[in-house]
C-alpha cells in the first residue's frame, strides 16, 4: 500500500512541474485524495459492501469535486490535474499512467446494463473540458484535446481534437511535396497554416491540391500518348500564372501574392 501512495506522489512531481514538496502533494492536491479515497470505496464495493462504498465515494465528491463511481478500476500512478467537474462512470477502466484535468467526463451513452463506459488504456491524456462517451477503448499513448467529445475508438497514438471528435493524422513527406508543388504552380499558399493543426479549410484545400495533380498528370500523359501518334495538339504550354495577376486580389485581403 505505501509503496502505492509513494508510486501517486512521485507521479505528481512527473507531470506538475507546480509541485514543490511530498507535504504540499499529500494536503493540497485533490486529485490524489480523490484517487485514493476512491481506492477504499472500490475494496468496499468488490467486497459486496455496495452502500458503504458509495457514502465514501459521495463523501470524496463532497470533499474533492471529483466524483469516481466505486466500481470503476483504475490503473497505478493515475493523475489528476486541478480535478473539479471530473465524472468517471461505473464501468469505465483506466490504466497506468493515464492524465485527466478538470471537467474530463467518462460517460456512457446508454441506460442499459452492462459495459457502457470507456477504457483507456496506458498513458492516455484526457484534456480539459473533454467528454469520452460509450463503451470503446481510447488506445496507449493516446491525446483527446481540451473540450474533444468523443464517442468513437481511438488507435493508440493518436491524437483527437473537436466536436464530434476527430483524429489527426499526420500526412507523409511524399505527398505533403506533392500538394507543395501543385499548390506552387496555382500560386496558392496558406498563409499562417502550420501542417500540425487541425484546419478544416485548409485540409479541403489539400484534397482538391491531390485532385488537381492526379488531373494534370492524366492530362500529360494522354499529351504524351498524343505526342508519340503524331499530333501536336498539346504542343502548346499552358499558361503562366503570375503574382502581378493576384495583386489586387491580395491588396484588398491585405495578404502578398505567394513567392
Amino acid at each position: 500500500m505505501f509503496e502505492r501512495v509513494r508510486e501517486d506522489i512521485q507521479s505528481v512531481f512527473h507531470r506538475d512541474p507546480a509541485a514543490r514538496n511530498a507535504f504540499e502533494v499529500v494536503t493540497c492536491y485533490p486529485g490524489l485524495h480523490a484517487v485514493w479515497l476512491h481506492r477504499v470505496a472500490h475494496a468496499l464495493w468488490v467486497r459486496g459492501w455496495k452502500w458503504l462504498a458509495r457514502v465514501v465515494s459521495n463523501f470524496g465528491r463532497w470533499m474533492t469535486g471529483i466524483e469516481i463511481h466505486p466500481g470503476a478500476k483504475i490503473g497505478r500512478r493515475f493523475f489528476i490535474d486541478h480535478g473539479m467537474g471530473i465524472v468517471i462512470g461505473e464501468t469505465a477502466e483506466i490504466g497506468d499512467d493515464v492524465t485527466l484535468y478538470q471537467g474530463v467526463t467518462l460517460g456512457g451513452t446508454s441506460w442499459n446494463k452492462g459495459k457502457r463506459h470507456p477504457t483507456l488504456e496506458n498513458g492516455v491524456v484526457v484534456g480539459a473540458g473533454a467528454k469520452v462517451l460509450g463503451p470503446f477503448t481510447v488506445g496507449a499513448g493516446a491525446k483527446v484535446g481540451s473540450n474533444a467529445v468523443v464517442t468513437k475508438a481511438v488507435p493508440a497514438g493518436a491524437t483527437v481534437v473537436g466536436i464530434p471528435g476527430r483524429i489527426i493524422v499526420k500526412s507523409d513527406d511524399e505527398q505533403e511535396a506533392k500538394r507543395q508543388a501543385m499548390a506552387e504552380k496555382l500560386g496558392f499558399d496558406a498563409y499562417g497554416v502550420g501542417p500540425d493543426m487541425p484546419d478544416p479549410v485548409a485540409r479541403a484545400i489539400g484534397q482538391l491540391l491531390d485532385h488537381l495533380h492526379a488531373v494534370d498528370g492524366r492530362l500529360e500523359g494522354m499529351c504524351s500518348a498524343l505526342k508519340a501518334l503524331g499530333s501536336d495538339y498539346c504542343a502548346k504550354d499552358l499558361p503562366v500564372l503570375r503574382d502581378e495577376d493576384f495583386a489586387d486580389v491580395c491588396k484588398e485581403s491585405g495578404d502578398k501574392p505567394a513567392a
